[in-house]
């Protein structure tokens, strides 16, 4: 069994300082860190919060992605995929179930579709001139609804590898936005190709 949530916090606790501050990890100081550990701190470890808030949509009459469930650049009858604006990298897509489901009561038939359609979408991103991978996370601790996200690392930059891409995405500038609708679009016709399911008008 699991450690409670007071049992974690000392446990926790027994590493940190008198702040309450743990070590700076290990990853700030690989040479994709976007920071230098000279001057970095961690924050301190507060105590648990029980019950947790609520996610954003754990009522579906409130969920933002149900709502939006007709938009993005591609769709079929379970699935459609977005792209996400403002961001730093290449391209940023996001893949929902139109229905509201999370990954552990995602039905099996959906689950086996989103097994190819994540390898699919992979595939076409990678595919892109100028990207050397797509990396995908599910994370889960804000929204109910299933988003899968796939970030296209830019080819070249060593610097952006691994676990820190996301970061680096939020201190680079907004990359162009007519170049990475352009890139969404040739996924979208890809996918079409690959795995059915339509693109959307005004991709």
């Amino acid at each position: 069994m699991a450690l409670s949530p007071d049992e974690f916090h000392q446990h926790a606790l027994s590493a940190a300082d008198d702040e309450r501050r743990l070590p700076l990890a290990r990853m700030t100081g690989w040479e994709i860190s976007p920071f230098e550990q000279q001057g970095l701190r961690v924050t301190p470890l507060r105590p648990p919060v029980l019950p947790e808030h609520a996610r954003h949509g754990e009522d579906p009459a409130d969920c933002g992605p149900c709502r939006d469930r007709d938009e993005g650049i591609w769709f079929d009858d379970n699935w459609r995929l977005a792209r996400v604006t403002g961001v730093g990298v290449p391209l940023v897509l996001m893949l929902y179930p139109r229905d509201h489901h999370d990954l552990a009561d995602l039905p099996d038939e959906l689950a086996a579709e989103l097994g190819l359609l994540t390898t699919r979408i992979a595939r076409h991103v990678q595919a892109l001139p100028h990207i050397s991978r797509a990396h995908v996370y599910r994370i889960g601790d804000g929204a109910a609804h299933l988003h899968i996200w796939f970030f296209a690392r830019p080819e070249g930059q060593a610097q952006f590898f691994g676990s820190w891409l996301p970061v680096w995405d939020d201190l680079l500038p907004e990359y162009p936005a007519d170049v990475a609708e352009a890139d969404a679009a040739i996924v979208a016709d890809a996918l079409v190709a690959s795995h059915g399911g339509r693109r959307s008008a005004t991709t």
